[in-house]
């Protein structure tokens, strides 16, 4: 976020032939469970202890589903959004489902922990002749706020030829069909500050206008028209060419490696589960010839999670071998989500929030293929946590080349709704583990926001070898915010801001060091390479705190960088160089990039 963020505001369904084409695959799945590298809960043997919990069922009163037929829609969507534009730290969670068809007149505007997603395979199967639409006017038109709210799996025919996506960081628009443009500022021009674009087409020009930094992947564009300061783009079809600084589009032919987001959606009018398959050098939409590529799972092999479910009841869920799908809401953890068996799926609606109570890590998984966790958003508790969120246990070594783990838009806050502590948010042991867009954020601004008051020094620590990150927002931690200590780790996009509230330079003093770096690279790492890193600094408790450089690491032959940039924020606090001692300083007050295009 800018500055500024400190600042408080005072029809007939179509014929499902094409989803047919899935048939064949869905039924061996459900089938034959194990080929997943799961036990379905109805093949359990009998056993002593609590009674078998259920799979499948309702998904409770926050998922509300729509079908063209369904009177007063948008006075639904109004309703909702009246409840959510301005509740940043409220506890109110929404998903809002369309079945597949035609909507006509619609303009879905969306607030806080508010998810919109059609329910088909392809995004053309729900077609919304409207917009799907987030704005600032709540924040006096400042966008640097827009946070936890996602589009996904929707076709949109926008009313005027460009929907308007101005949000900041934990926003993905997903697997989203626009026909028409994507302006990504709020009315008015006024500051934005985001944000992530995947899996999508988007057949007009995506006008970023006043939006800081952007991070697009494996979408299709019909052009691309302007840059502020870190526009990164991998596997993009119609991306602007490679130009970093100036323009500042940091640009990779394809994506080394990806794997979209599992999503639900209807089969008929029973609810499925879909498990894209893991693609190499990725390029373009995954849905463009009609069916996607993968796998499903129905309903019936997960659990659905209620609010006020315990970890125990979780727990057994997932010991019975069902997945688990989290509706919207609050979970209180007295003990980790443990995820112990390959190819387990926990999926989140509506920005299901976990919170451990006390101390305990909010989730943990063990050194198996295939785990995929997406969708929720991980709240630390008052009592500190040593981790929130660990993938893989201490000394995990196994390879999972073939069938990695997945974390996919899986948000952490220390602080903001109230005091929270964690010492280190994510811990990756992991290896393989593709990270796909996190926002891990140390509050600097809400409730329970002090140097002290909610601590949090590390946010992401990479331990396993062979990790990719496509998407990372990480901010305002004590220390590290990011930490890499496994070798041939590869980042695409990293957007960061130091710890606004630091007292002063020795707080930040990082043994000779000023400052503790953004991003560092562990002195044993032998191999590495990262693309379009940016970090920011606004010390506005004491502006004279000096940082050495956004970016450490060892001067190796195999550890490269490609486009980063540090910038000061007014002046609040200075940056003397980009990478280890490269790069020029930043200048005075002016709120100008410090560049470096390569590095060695």
């Amino acid at each position: 976020m800018t500055p500024a963020s400190k600042e408080s505001p005072t029809p007939e369904r179509p014929a499902v032939g094409r989803r047919a084409v899935l048939g064949a695959a869905a039924a061996a799945a459900a089938a034959a469970p194990a080929l997943l590298g799961r036990t379905a809960a109805a093949a359990a043997p009998a056993r002593k202890g609590p009674r078998a919990l259920p799979g499948g069922g309702d998904l409770g009163p926050n998922v509300l589903v729509f079908d063209p037929s369904t009177p007063g829609i948008q006075a639904k969507l109004d309703e909702v959004f009246d409840k959510q534009e301005k509740a940043q730290f409220d506890t109110g969670r929404y998903a809002l489902l369309f079945r597949p068809g035609t909507y006509h007149g619609l303009n879905a505007q969306l607030g806080f922990y508010t998810s919109i997603a059609g329910l088909g395979l392809s995004p053309d199967d729900t077609t919304i002749n409207g917009d799907v639409t987030v704005d600032a006017g709540w924040f006096n038109g400042n966008a640097t706020q827009n946070f936890w709210r996602s589009a996904e799996n929707l076709a949109l025919v926008p009313v005027n030829g460009t929907n308007r996506w101005a949000v900041a960081q934990a926003a993905p628009f997903r697997r989203m069909h626009v026909r028409g443009g994507l302006n990504l500022a709020p009315a008015g021009d006024g500051w934005a500050s985001g944000g992530y674009l995947a899996d999508s087409r988007i057949d007009g020009t995506v006008e970023p206008r006043s939006q800081q930094q952007w991070y697009s992947r494996d979408s299709a564009v019909g052009g691309w028209s302007n840059g502020v300061w870190n526009m990164v783009f991998s596997g993009v079809e119609g991306a602007p060419a490679q130009t970093f600084p100036n323009p500042p589009y940091t640009v990779l032919d394809t994506t080394p490696l990806s794997r979209e987001k599992p999503f639900l959606y209807l089969d008929g009018d029973a609810y499925r589960v879909f498990l894209p398959e893991l693609r190499t050098n990725a390029r373009g939409v995954t849905w463009g010839n009609g069916t996607p590529r993968g796998t499903s799972l129905p309903l019936s092999q997960f659990y659905v999670a209620k609010p006020g479910d315990s970890a125990a009841t979780l727990n057994q869920a997932l010991t019975q071998g069902l997945h688990l799908l989290l509706t919207p809401g609050i979970y209180h953890l007295d003990e980790p989500i443990n995820v112990s068996a390959a190819n387990t799926v926990v999926l989140g609606l509506g920005y299901a929030t976990l919170i451990p109570d006390n101390g305990v890590t909010a989730l943990k998984t063990a050194d198996v293929d295939g785990i995929r966790l997406a969708g929720f958003l991980i709240d630390a508790g008052p009592v500190n946590s040593r981790t929130l969120l660990e993938i893989g246990p201490d000394g995990a070594s196994a390879d999972h080349a073939g069938n990695p783990t997945t974390v996919q838009d899986v948000f952490l806050r220390i602080g903001g709704a109230g005091p929270g502590k964690a010492t280190t948010s994510i811990v990756v042991n992991s290896r393989h583990t593709l990270v796909d867009h996190t926002w891990v954020w140390r509050a600097d601004h809400g409730d329970g926001v002090g140097w002290d008051t909610n601590r949090a020094d590390y946010g992401i620590r990479v331990n396993g070898d062979d990790v990719l990150a496509t998407g990372l927002f990480v901010e305002h931690f004590n220390k590290y915010d990011v930490q890499w200590y496994g070798q041939r780790g590869r980042t695409v996009f990293l957007q960061n801001e130091k710890a606004y509230d630091a007292p002063d330079q020795a707080a930040v003093q990082d043994g000779d060091v000023k400052g503790y770096a953004a991003y560092k690279v562990a002195d044993s790492v032998t191999s590495h390479e990262a693309w379009g890193l940016g970090s920011y600094c606004f010390y506005n408790v004491d502006p004279g705190i000096v940082q050495h450089h956004g970016f450490a690491a060892p001067n190796a032959p195999g550890v490269t960088f490609h486009g980063l940039l540090v910038v000061s924020l007014g002046g609040k606090g200075q940056f003397e160089r980009v990478i280890n001692d490269t790069g020029a300083p930043t200048s005075g007050s002016s709120t100008v990039p410090s560049t470096v295009v390569a590095y060695p």
